[in-house]
């Protein structure tokens, strides 16, 4: 009873977590997405204002390097004192000076006629000396990017000092700093809101899954969640939890049966014991009190034995069947068992034993036994075979009844609980329909198996367990 109530409270639990996390996860993502997107476009930004701030520069050192040509060419033909300087460059920033042999300026751009020269550099003909000013000693306090070229002139080697103010590169890169600080945020909220408006997109299936299962009760299980068309995780999601509500609905319609069942079956042996009270104490002197006692007592170890089985399955349902591991002669075991119905009934037991051990619970092997061994009696006509032998690494233990037999559509019915194949609901006729779905259990609990063998008469158990 206390599984199916927590079968049944898993959906709502679903629900309440999708319901709570949904929302979380649009805003993760949303955030996750613009940071990942801020560190790019920060890491962008700097290398994009660093290449192009170096970009410019190297464009104004090669005019500076063009102007400084332009100069030595014309001191080669006419000399250092016969220069007209006219730099190329546009503005008061590009500057040419011609340093003579002597280290005097002997011509230069207008902007700086009559300064000093404007490096101390003088280097030899045919050679060019490029270098970054911070600033020159002609009261300029700008960077220049600077170019020192010999040359030889008809009246004397000379220098040629070409120099580009760099404050064009300088403010260029402020306003694309500038820009770059105004789109910044801009563009992060963008990159935000378009992250969780697709998002919520994204996990639109998921919110009607939410939905669904939200609604989805005890007594109804028979909802499913949609599953959208796309072949995606979100669809396997659904497939998952619809193949979780089928299992959740078919173990609490197994609940609700296992309570009728068990229910039906503890009502009986207590019914009769009650009836044979009443009527004992209504008819005092008629009641042989012996055959009373005796059908109390007969009906009262029916239900020790019923609750014995609902506790063993009680406790495997929420622990597994217990286990205490050790070495188990199974041939002792089936020998035991081989004794105790010939003394207990008039039929004909024929045993088989071949010496196998395994390893496992020895209770709980003696549970399966018993447990095949009464259902073999209970159902035979005149004789039981067992057979108790080694196949492979198996140890393999047979329980043969030459009763009705199972039908073929019923072989896997036998082994659910409270399923009785005899039509006779009566207690002499049959069990509480608990033994083989017991002994199966603590078969695969041990790592075997219990099945049905078709044969054509009878019914044919067969028992596997790893060997050692």
């Amino acid at each position: 009873m206390g599984e199916a109530a927590g079968g049944g409270e898993l959906p709502r639990r679903t629900g309440d977590l999708l319901r709570g996390g949904l929302g979380g996860v649009r805003v993760r993502a949303a955030l996750a997405a613009t940071l990942v997107v801020a560190i790019i476009l920060a890491i962008s930004a700097v290398a994009f204002v660093v290449l192009q701030r170096r970009q410019l520069e190297s464009t104004l050192t090669s005019v500076a390097a063009q102007e400084a040509s332009a100069v030595a060419a014309q001191v080669k033909s006419n000399g250092a004192a016969g220069t007209d300087v006219v730099p190329q460059g546009k503005g008061e920033q590009a500057l040419v000076q011609v340093i003579g042999n002597d280290g005097w300026v002997v011509a230069a751009s207008p902007a700086i006629a009559g300064e000093p020269p404007m490096v101390s550099l003088r280097p030899a003909p045919g050679q060019t000396v490029t270098l970054r000013a911070d600033s020159l000693p002609i009261g300029e306090e700008d960077s220049f990017a600077v170019v020192v070229r010999g040359v030889a002139a008809p009246d004397g080697n000379a220098v040629i000092v070409s120099a580009q103010s760099l404050e064009s590169a300088v403010r260029a890169n402020q306003v694309l700093i500038k820009l770059l600080g105004l789109g910044y945020p801009i563009l992060l909220l963008l990159v935000a809101g378009t992250s969780y408006w697709l998002t919520g997109l994204a996990l639109a299936p998921v919110e009607k899954m939410r939905r669904r299962v939200a609604g989805i009760t005890t007594t109804d299980l028979s909802a499913r969640v949609p599953v959208p068309p796309s072949k995606d995780e979100v669809a396997q999601l659904a497939v998952t939890m619809n193949a979780m509500l089928d299992r959740l609905a078919a173990g609490t319609e197994a609940q609700r049966r296992f309570v009728a069942d068990a229910s039906h079956e503890l009502r009986s042996p207590l019914a009769t014991i009650r009836a044979a009270h009443e009527i004992a104490a209504v008819h005092p002197d008629a009641s042989d009190w012996s055959v009373v006692n005796s059908d109390v007592l007969a009906e009262v170890q029916r239900l020790e034995r019923l609750v014995d089985d609902l506790l063993f399955l009680a406790r495997s349902d929420e622990h597994g069947p217990p286990s205490q591991v050790d070495e188990v002669d199974l041939d002792d075991l089936v020998s035991a068992e081989a004794g105790r119905l010939r003394r207990t009934t008039s039929l004909k037991v024929l045993a088989h034993e071949t010496p196998v051990r395994v390893t496992g619970d020895r209770h709980a092997l003696t549970r399966v036994l018993r447990n095949l061994c009464d259902n073999a009696a209970r159902h035979a006509a005149s004789r039981v075979e067992l057979r108790v032998c080694r196949s492979g690494g198996e140890a393999v233990v047979e329980v043969i009844d030459d009763g009705s037999g199972i039908p073929e559509a019923e072989r896997e019915r036998v082994f659910e609980r409270f399923i009785r194949l005899d039509s006779s609901r009566q207690r002499p006729a049959g069990g509480a329909g608990l033994g083989l779905a017991i002994a199966r259990e603590i078969a695969r609990a041990h790592g075997g198996d219990l099945t049905v063998v078709p044969c054509r008469a009878g019914a044919h158990l067969e028992l596997r367990l790893p060997g050692q």
